[in-house]
């Protein structure tokens, strides 16, 4: 086909997008189905709802071809596993009773069986469940969800594409199932798995699929030869059947490198490619490889990860590049646009000069429509669109908002001693513990603790003018009472005081400082039920006032033990906003630290003696490619001594961080150089103790006994009996004991249930450690 028959095929799509509904609706009705108060059907009907919803505003913005198979109650990679019969046997007889309940017990748990493990979906802050294999494992095909969600849009007359996870990403993501050895790999069972997908494939072709796209982001990955030989090896068997609609393979957040000559190769129909910024050089890659003679390239050129608006006569510039390296050329975002919240046209509350520069998912449909009409039917098509684009990029580029020569002075003026501790730890540790006087096994939480209803209701009722100032300060007051006072009767050593005053780890940061913005609709789903605002980082960062002072300082006034100051790190305040892309991350990063470093500095001067920076991102936001991993390493880890690093030596600096493969970064852990790190060890039955062990880290750490993420209840013996693991990694001068996480996503009876067990647990544990 010629460049030019290829511009003229050019037609929009999606890989996916936000399942919530504008007003998440999903996120009640499955809370409601939990709590018995939606019957099955109801919660059933809810979500056909919003997929027909979200198809009609597909079509009706003018995509040519929707997904389906994206949509999911809890998560898509666990669809996966029940699609491939990848279902744990402990799970297996709730699952076969009833598939919905199995289906949730396999992602929260129950009281008497545990969910799988969760972790970070690649460097993003979404959450996957991993599943779990071993050599016994048999797959078995069970497409019922793939086939009935295209039917459903089939029956809207739409054209429809079924997005499914890729087989060799879905081996990839897995890990050996409990009981397995550790070093069996689940890529081994890649012949096993081949033909379930097969039959699945062919399932969606009797319903009518032409196309099904199979996501393999995993490939973007650093991978070894016997990794990308898999890959060839699987789209050589899917490629050849003669049963299976027309192949997608795609992939995204970062370059493909050398599994792109894989695909490439392989006898599939089309690939799907990153080409923002972050994959810029999959251009060159594809070109180098020879393009995609005679098959369907699908263009990403609109960011699907952050909320700035397109630059649209640049992605024009890539598309017309892209027309002659290959047979057709589609356009559509990066990735599935469920990284992004649902609408910027609901933000009521953000200054109209800034939201013309925001560009949220139904934006971005908007601009990859336009693009397609642009490279199709010619640029005068789109002549208004493009002179309202080069306006709204100008007014940013030029906004006061956006440069602030204080804030900018003061970070380039930061000096390598500003970035460091000026005392070794062993002389800090001595001090500490002199001043601190704490026991062996210390206790201690995360930091936030059940957010009940009524205190969100207070913060509703204070922001509609129901409740006036002091009356919602005298409810923070009593709730802050309540938890020091809970905490003090069961017994822990190192109290916090609950952050009632908090929306969010990082908004109410956020809302204080200059540079964020706050959304009211821009919700984004984490895991399951869980969505979070980021909030929007728009311009240069300061901290006009003290943000945390007031309420730490009232705790400390309440208790004799210490009360830890709550800050969220530098690197997690980027990686759980929408970040600039008008500058470097690291520049970002050193502006945040300055701000918190203040911050910090306040709290040591008003009496806290225990501060906590948490860094649950770090891992998360790790380049995707080893090469470039180090850059980043070195300015998040020295964002985060930039922040801790004024303190006295008998001030004891933690951090804190949560659901991620923290192997891959212990070196970083160490060069943070706090005092005390508390990670998330539950789920994954204290790997992270021994990864640290391994490492030779030196300091004091609080592997998590206490899995927050499930609304089981763990026993006094079954949290010694982590207790007793941590210990053969770490000695007990050096183990904390704490719950994996923040609590405010549970209620309190459990709390208070699994918070006395994990005491008694301490307590049990101490009382069988030698004399010293």
């Amino acid at each position: 086909m010629t460049t030019k028959s290829a511009a003229a095929a050019a037609r929009a799509t999606v890989y996916g997008y936000p399942r919530q509904g504008a007003n998440r609706e999903l996120k009640k009705a499955v809370e409601g189905y939990w709590k018995g108060r939606v019957t099955a059907d109801a919660l059933r009907e809810t979500a056909a709802e919003l997929r027909r919803t979200t198809w009609r505003q597909l079509a009706e913005a003018g995509v040519h071809e929707v997904p389906t198979g994206d949509f999911s109650y809890y998560d898509h990679v666990l669809d996966t596993s029940v699609m491939v019969g990848a279902v744990p046997a402990r799970h297996r007889a709730s699952f076969e009773s009833d598939a919905l309940d199995g289906y949730f017990a396999m992602a929260r748990g129950t009281q008497d069986v545990a969910p799988l493990e969760m972790t970070k979906w690649f460097d993003t802050n979404y959450h996957y469940l991993v599943p779990e294999l071993g050599p016994d494992t048999v797959f078995a095909t069970d497409s019922a969800k793939q086939v009935a969600e295209l039917k459903e849009a089939l029956a809207l007359d739409l054209s429809a594409r079924p997005v499914l996870v890729g087989p060799v990403t879905y081996l990839l993501l897995a890990k050996p199932a409990p009981g397995v050895p550790a070093d069996f790999e689940p890529l081994t069972l890649l012949d096993r798995l081949l033909p379930v997908y097969a039959e699945v494939l062919a399932d969606l072709r009797a319903a009518g699929a032409q196309w099904v796209q199979l996501d393999e982001p995993a490939l973007v990955q650093d991978r070894t030869p016997a990794e990308l030989n898999a890959a060839t090896r699987a789209y050589r068997e899917l490629g050849a059947l003669t049963d299976r609609p027309k192949l997608l393979v795609a992939s995204y957040f970062d370059r493909l490198g050398d599994a792109l000559p894989v695909l490439a190769k392989a006898p599939i129909d089309g690939l799907a490619l990153d080409f923002t910024d972050a994959a810029a050089a999959n251009l060159d890659d594809l070109a180098a490889a020879g393009g995609l003679p005679g098959k369907r390239l699908v263009a990403g050129v609109v960011n699907g990860r952050n909320i700035w608006i397109n630059d649209l006569e640049k992605s024009l510039s890539t598309l017309g590049t892209l027309l002659g390296l290959a047979d057709r050329v589609d356009v559509a975002a990066s990735c599935s646009l469920l990284h992004v919240p649902i609408d910027a046209a609901a933000e009521r509350d953000i200054d109209p000069q800034i939201l013309r520069w925001l560009a949220f998912a139904r934006q971005k449909t908007t601009e990859i429509v336009a693009l397609a009409k642009g490279l199709s039917q010619g640029t005068d098509t789109i002549a208004a669109e493009l002179a309202a684009n080069r306006a709204d990029l100008a007014s940013r580029a030029g906004s006061a908002i956006t440069h602030d020569p204080a804030v900018r002075a003061r970070a380039a003026a930061v000096t390598d001693a500003e970035g460091r501790r000026s005392q070794p730890y062993a002389e800090r540790s001595a001090a500490q513990r002199s001043h601190l006087k704490l026991p062996l096994l210390p206790t201690t939480t995360i930091g936030s603790f059940p957010q009940t209803t009524e205190l969100r209701t207070a913060r509703a009722d204070l922001r509609a003018g129901r409740l006036d100032t002091a009356g919602y300060e005298e409810r923070i007051r009593n709730e802050i009472r309540e938890v020091v006072s809970f905490q003090e009767k069961t017994g822990l050593d190192v109290l916090v005081h609950g952050e009632p005053e908090r929306n969010d780890m990082v908004q109410y940061f956020a809302e204080q400082l200059t540079g964020y913005l706050a959304t009211q609709h821009g919700w984004v789903q984490s895991y399951g039920t869980r969505y979070v605002r980021p909030p929007v980082l728009a311009g240069d960062i300061s901290r006009p006032e003290p943000m945390t002072v007031r309420w730490t300082s009232f705790a400390n006034s309440l208790t004799d033990r210490p009360v830890k100051g709550m800050l969220t790190g530098p690197v997690t305040m980027l990686a759980w906003s929408f970040v600039r892309d008008d500058q470097p991350l690291g520049d970002t990063a050193r502006q945040v630290a300055l701000a918190l470093r203040d911050e910090v500095n306040d709290l040591e001067a008003a009496g806290t003696s225990v501060i906590q920076v948490d860094e649950p991102a770090l891992r998360e936001t790790l380049p995707l490619r080893a090469a470039d991993r180090p850059a980043y390493l070195d300015w998040a880890t020295e964002s985060f001594r930039l922040t801790t690093s004024g303190v006295r030596p008998d001030t004891q600096i933690h951090t804190h961080m949560c659901y991620a493969e923290f192997g891959d970064i212990v070196r970083a852990i160490d060069d943070l150089d706090a005092d005390v790190i508390s990670l998330e060890a539950a789920r994954s039955h204290m790997q992270v103790a021994r990864e640290l062990a391994e490492h030779g880290y030196p300091r004091e750490a609080g592997p998590g006994v206490y899995d927050i993420h499930s609304p089981r209840v763990p026993d006094a013996a079954e949290a010694a009996a982590l207790l007793r693991k941590g210990l053969e990694a770490i000695p007990p001068q050096r183990l904390w004991v704490n719950p994996d996480c923040g609590l405010k996503t549970r209620g309190w009876p459990e709390t208070r249930a699994s918070l006395e067990n994990l005491v008694t647990a301490a307590r049990t544990v101490r009382g069988e450690l030698p004399a010293s």
